[in-house]
């Protein structure tokens, strides 16, 4: 069975040769951190993995993108604007300016690289003016948006052994990175049309956006990235949720399913107890990370909602760093929802540096165990 249809069959709880194996993504602070402890340099770390913990390299398969771009075109200028006391003021690629550490440059606000926290200066759209220069850039016909050998592209990950995903923004996390979190909360009260509109516009890009993508069917899944959640609870009501998010989750899950698109992802960090009902209501089957320490009860979950709901992640972080006894004792937790189907056991969310490379090995290793690669 290659990546592909185990990856499908884990999650649709099909029948899988073995599960897919996902152990979890380290970010670059955690690789230099590794390398000091025994990650060989310049190797990379998967196949480093696969051999230190016994485990067949065809498990190491990955995802592959399709190479449609969603975000801005033209792209904001991405620039150093001053910098002091070790800390610098930059602007990304969608306009935000932001204050980071030194240590990191604008490139790193792209994509989760590393673990960057910042604070926001000035948001991009702070005025209708500043909506409309917004919208320019998100014409889902521009140039640009698919590669230039996206049909060969196609047809190449339709003979990989890799997983072929697509990653949407969801619309709480788009206005979000318009806005700001406190404006777009504010803005649900004092103008709420305008949050309809903005909505209304980033689901109408999406859908047409997609259209050539979902038209050659090559996806295997579609995350959707909607962080909209807190450790104890979700950052807006699941009624303001159905209200002003969901029209955009019930458009484009029809839409991925007529497709032939059988595994939709909800990406959110937190408490997702009060939102999962409304994923489901649109038609989402595939819940990632479920946090922990966010007080997420995957057990529970699947008591809740049995077959409707499947989950990738789910493998408390702090316990991996505890090494020993502490992963066992974890991965015996999960073991009740893997024994069920529609679950790819992995950390629950990217791998932070306070998990030592030995531990990681070790922690992959009983992984393998569980999962039917060792």
């Amino acid at each position: 069975m290659d990546a592909r249809r185990r990856y499908v069959e884990t999650l649709t709880f099909g029948s899988p040769d073995r599960v897919f194996f996902f152990p979890g993504v380290p970010r670059e602070s955690t690789l230099r951190v590794w390398r000091r402890q025994g990650l060989p340099e310049g190797a990379d770390y998967r196949d480093a993995l696969a051999a230190a913990a016994g485990i067949p390299p065809e498990a190491m398969a990955g995802y592959a993108d399709p190479g449609l771009d969603l975000r801005a075109l033209p792209r904001f200028e991405e620039k150093v604007l001053s910098r002091r006391n070790g800390r610098c003021v930059v602007q990304d690629w969608n306009g935000n300016v932001v204050e980071i550490s030194d240590g990191f440059d604008p490139g790193y606000l792209r994509s989760a690289r590393d673990f960057v926290t910042r604070r926001w200066v000035k948001l991009p759209v702070e005025s209708r003016g500043d909506w409309e220069d917004m919208k320019r850039r998100y014409d889902p016909d521009s140039p640009g948006r698919y590669p230039e050998d996206f049909e060969a592209r196609c047809r190449r990950l339709r003979a990989e052994n890799c997983v072929v995903r697509a990653c949407v923004q969801g619309p709480f996390d788009k206005l979000r990175e318009w806005i700001g979190f406190e404006g777009l909360c504010t803005m649900l009260l004092d103008d709420p049309d305008f949050v309809r509109e903005m909505v209304a516009f980033w689901t109408e890009f999406v859908s047409r956006a997609l259209r050539r993508l979902l038209t050659a069917r090559v996806l295997d899944v579609v995350y959707v990235n909607e962080d909209m959640a807190y450790k104890g609870k979700a950052m807006i009501s699941p009624a303001m949720v159905r209200e002003f998010v969901k029209p955009a989750y019930d458009r484009w899950a029809p839409e991925l399913r007529a497709a032939g698109v059988p595994v939709l992802v909800l990406d959110s960090d937190g408490k997702l107890d009060g939102l999962i009902p409304v994923w489901l209501e649109s038609g989402f089957n595939v819940c990632y990370p479920v946090e922990v320490a966010a007080g997420c009860d995957i057990v529970g979950y699947r008591r809740r909602y049995g077959e409707r709901l499947s989950f990738i992640g789910g493998v408390d972080k702090r316990a991996i760093a505890a090494g020993g006894r502490a992963i066992k004792a974890e991965l015996r937790r999960v073991e009740p929802v893997l024994r069920g189907g529609g679950y790819i056991p992995g950390c629950d969310h990217g791998v932070p540096p306070d998990i030592s490379w030995p531990d990681f090995v070790r922690y992959a290793r009983m992984l393998a165990a569980m999962t039917g690669w060792r």
